[in-house]
């Protein structure tokens, strides 16, 4: 594939939310006060520390984020945590609680997290610094002295874990290695930062056109603070400001976090309450009207650009067309029943288990067979921003009008309008919003449901 993006699992974020969580949880058991309500104790606080965190940006620590940036997220996290804890005695009437014993859970509590997050810091430093892992690599475009300064910090930091694999000089707003962009592929280069003072608009579009169409994260070295602009996300390393060309919601790892749980219970309580029953009248239907498996699976593109087999009910005679054809209307190789789930979505119900197992969301761009988005990424300009995040049973574009066949290329590009808006405005009120006006246009029908 073209744009494969190599992009590595980080388990850090994850895995520290599940040790506080299982902090702040455990240490309630060591809790000798009066604790009546216990299970109502252990929810209001899980959900408190979640929303706090959120708010407060307590897990969002980049590689050069500095010491006293995260001091100041473990203050603000915990005074806000402190007040809920004690609002918690007021607010559900448990008069019978102790203060005292309140205070020693606070104050264990404060204690190992902060230091298990402290201890996370230095040894994710040392780890990169002495062992060289956990590295990004990255390119420097310009020669100016803001750039100048970045690889110096990226030489001196070594802590930071960025691997500065070249820098590219600029003659007249050009860069002068007209392999520049060969070379970032063939490298894994993860992030592009470019000299906003060097490079001329064109080139400047050049690069905004490749990192869009390739999956890679492009950032400005400006030369001061007269270009800042609300629309780019502004960052220090060390005293050095760099501009980051596109902020995605899904990208902060809380909110990642926050959209798969609701992906897991959503995908779970379908499972259960729907697909157990659902499966084996469907699947005898199918089978009664054609001969051919019940599933149907298909190899589509998934977030960065990865692989992965999306399984539908079939609603089509076997043919060896589907990797290569979109379904148009009346078309031939529908069957009757086919003609009903698909109208209805109903063929699309087995994706629920590819959101369990994570490699779709309930709500995303919806994916497309490898050839298709192949073909429409050289069409279309900027397609390839779509799969920055995972794909989606249902999403905006689909709500909006915008699903089925592509048959011209205006309909591409409205399509991916919308995906785009989505993956630049994702929250959670959103999903909830797009889930429920699918289930009404179920109901009422959509021009080109077929």
């Amino acid at each position: 594939m073209l744009y494969l993006n190599k992009s590595k699992f980080d388990i850090v974020v994850p895995l520290s939310y599940l040790i506080d969580f299982t902090i702040i949880n455990l240490f309630i058991y060591f809790y000798k006060g009066n604790l009546g309500e216990a299970l109502l104790f252990h929810a209001y606080i899980t959900i408190a520390w979640a929303i706090i965190s959120y708010n407060v940006e307590f897990y969002e620590i980049d590689r050069h984020t500095k010491i006293v940036q995260i001091l100041n997220k473990i203050i603000y996290q915990f005074l806000f945590f402190l007040l809920i804890l004690y609002a918690f005695i007021g607010f559900f009437k448990q008069s019978g609680m102790s203060r005292l014993e309140l205070g020693k859970y606070f104050l264990f509590v404060a204690l190992a997290i902060s230091a298990t997050k402290l201890a996370t810091y230095f040894l994710l430093k040392n780890y990169r610094r002495k062992l060289r892992g956990n590295l990004k690599n990255v390119i420097v475009v310009g020669v100016d002295k803001p750039s100048i300064q970045l690889i110096n910090i990226f030489n001196n930091y070594s802590w930071f874990g960025y691997k500065l694999l070249k820098q590219f000089a600029v003659r007249d707003g050009f860069v002068e290695d007209k392999d520049c962009f060969d070379f970032i592929l063939n490298n894994d280069v993860e992030e592009i930062y470019c000299s906003a003072n060097e490079l001329s608009n064109e080139e400047l579009a050049n690069f905004v056109h490749f990192a869009d169409n390739n999956l890679r994260t492009l950032k400005f070295i400006p030369d001061n603070k007269l270009i800042f602009s609300k629309k780019l996300k502004f960052e220090y390393y060390d005293y050095l400001p760099i501009l980051s060309l596109r902020n995605i919601p899904l990208h902060n790892r809380f909110n990642a976090f926050l959209k798969r749980v609701f992906d897991i219970v959503f995908s779970t309580l379908t499972i259960v309450f729907l697909l157990s029953w659902l499966i084996p009248i469907i699947a005898l239907i199918i089978r009664l009207e054609s001969k051919g498996p019940v599933f149907f699976r298909q190899k589509r593109t998934g977030i960065n650009n990865r692989e992965f087999y999306c399984y539908k009910f079939r609603s089509m005679y076997p043919n060896d067309d589907s990797d290569q054809k979109w379904a148009s209307k009346n078309d031939s190789r529908i069957t009757r029943v086919g003609k009903f789930i698909r109208r209805t979505s109903i063929d699309e119900l087995p994706q629920f288990y590819n959101v369990f197992f994570g490699t779709m969301s309930v709500v995303g761009p919806r994916p497309h067979p490898l050839k298709l988005t192949d073909d429409l990424s050289k069409k279309i300009d900027k397609f390839m921003v779509r799969h920055f995040i995972k794909p989606g049973i249902t999403g905006l574009a689909q709500v909006r009008g915008e699903r089925g066949e592509i048959e011209k290329d205006l309909d591409g590009i409205n399509r991916l309008r919308f995906d785009i808006f989505y993956v630049e405005n994702w929250s959670l009120f959103l999903d909830v919003k797009i889930i429920i006006q699918t289930a009404l246009n179920i109901f009422k029908g959509q021009e080109k449901a077929y």
